[in-house]
């Protein structure tokens, strides 16, 4: 019995040493900043789509919708505004776009047919627009304006100004989507195809227009490869690691549609004929009508 106490405080011991050990070596590669075990998610892949074969396809449809940042279920897309990188590791969807456009990781179209594709000038070039002349005070060499008594007046000089993009502007983004049905199963799904972003652009007046940027392809793996490695804000959780490719195959947003191809003789969008309630309640009835079709599919 004696025998047995003695081992079973010899292995308390031991045990109690390894644990000791354990917490020093932690406490020595402590992180002030971190304290959670645990290795974090680096590098990860984005998943590629299974592929469909046309002749499965026995229905589908192109529609475009938008997402407005304004909406506060939305808002996770807009923030964090401050740079292209928060301190939780946060970029906001235009910055993350933008410098992906900028580093040559992805490419971008001039529209949302997608086949003229647009190197980085003319991308940049389709944003901001050429440098345009502006009449400004001329100054002297302590950067005061120069008074003409002459003329009564400051004297005035051409100046080349370049405009530059504020990701701060965009508040909506477009998508391109298509909706289609398989005769295997009869499963409706959706594939993205395209997406492009509103912004507030400086005329040559000074003023601003609402434009549209150029079209990112959001089937192609290198915009996916982008998207899947950068986690959106949540205002209300910092450990939440939902990337953006995520969000958009759970399709964590919400939106209306603007236009679709089917049903449309015009090929029109919905402001071109209805206003208003009427274009609000027409968006609806389209997206319940693509909803419905899956059911109507199946036979009993």
């Amino acid at each position: 019995m004696k025998k047995v106490l003695i081992f079973v405080f010899a292995i308390l011991g031991y045990c109690t040493t390894i644990n000791a050990q354990s917490i020093i070596d932690a406490d020595n590669q402590h992180n002030p900043n971190d304290f959670y075990q645990g290795d974090i998610i680096t590098g990860k892949k984005a998943m590629p789509f299974p592929s469909t074969r046309i002749a499965d396809v026995v229905w589908d449809n192109i529609v475009w919708r938008e997402i407005d940042f304004n909406e506060k279920f939305n808002q996770f897309f807009y923030f964090p505004v401050n740079n292209e990188t928060s301190t939780q590791g946060r970029i906001s969807l235009v910055n993350l776009i933008m410098r992906a456009v900028r580093n040559g990781e992805i490419p971008v179209y001039e529209d949302d047919d997608m086949v003229k594709e647009l190197d980085l000038a003319e991308a940049i070039k389709l944003l901001v627009g050429d440098p345009y002349n502006k009449k400004v005070e001329a100054l002297d060499a302590d950067g005061q304006p120069i008074y003409d008594e002459e003329t009564d007046d400051y004297v005035m000089k051409d100046s080349l100004v370049t405009r530059s993009f504020d990701s701060t502007s965009v508040m909506k983004i477009r998508l391109k989507e298509k909706w289609y049905i398989e005769k295997q199963d009869t499963r409706q799904k959706v594939r993205i195809i395209g997406l492009a972003f509103q912004y507030l652009k400086e005329t040559l007046t000074g003023g601003q227009a609402l434009e549209w940027s150029f079209w990112i392809p959001m089937d192609d793996m290198r915009v996916r490869q982008v998207l899947v490695n950068a986690n959106a804000y949540d205002e209300n959780n910092n450990v939440v690691e939902r990337s953006y490719d995520d969000i958009f195959i759970q399709r964590y947003f919400d939106s209306y549609i603007i236009r679709e191809t089917n049903n449309n003789d015009y090929n029109r969008y919905i402001s071109d004929y209805l206003t208003g309630e009427d274009a609000i309640l027409e968006s609806q009835r389209i997206e319940d009508r693509i909803f419905d079709i899956e059911s109507d599919m199946w036979e009993y």
